[in-house]
């Protein structure tokens, strides 16, 4: 990754330094974590890193088929739960009996549920008929740090073996 292409559009936010280098390049966030734990524990100031997540990839795991069935299910069961949390918003207000209250919304709320979930999967004329959780993932994940700490954090982790990558490993 080009150090330079994060300069700029993370000012502000406290995701910048000013001259970031490549310390080094680990497979997993947990290595990664591991080595600036470590630089933490020397004393290093660690607040002059960053752990970047490149190679980005989008992972779609399918998790079930839909049916009209398990739509509405679906809906009135998201329905039931925001009725309820009205309800007890109204009870707040409302004198009388706070069963009728909650049983009322509760039910109306699974209806409108219903309604509404049904006519969103109608709208999608069964061009996706499952459903599904994203993530995205990185692959690699760089640390950085700024250039005039470069040295000193690669002396303090090439002293403890295992924290240090070996760059002419194949990948």
């Amino acid at each position: 990754m080009d150090p330079s292409a994060l300069r700029g559009a993370n000012r502000g936010l406290g995701l910048d330094l000013d001259f970031p280098q490549s310390l080094a390049v680990y497979d997993t966030y947990e290595q990664a974590q591991r080595a600036v734990d470590h630089l933490s524990d020397e004393h290093f100031p660690v607040e002059n890193l960053l752990i970047v997540g490149t190679d980005l990839k989008r992972v779609e795991r399918v998790t079930g088929r839909l049916t009209w069935a398990r739509v509405a299910a679906a809906g009135a069961i998201t329905g039931l739960w925001f009725g309820v949390f009205v309800g007890l918003v109204f009870a707040l207000w409302v004198e009388g009996e706070l069963l009728g209250v909650l049983l009322s919304t509760a039910f109306f709320g699974a209806l409108f549920g219903v309604v509404w979930s049904l006519a969103g999967y109608a709208a999608t004329r069964g061009k996706r008929d499952f459903s599904s959780v994203t993530a995205v993932i990185a692959t690699r994940y760089e640390v950085l740090v700024e250039h005039k700490h470069r040295e000193a954090a690669r002396t303090i982790l090439a002293a403890q073996p295992g924290l240090l990558p070996d760059p002419h490993a194949a990948s």
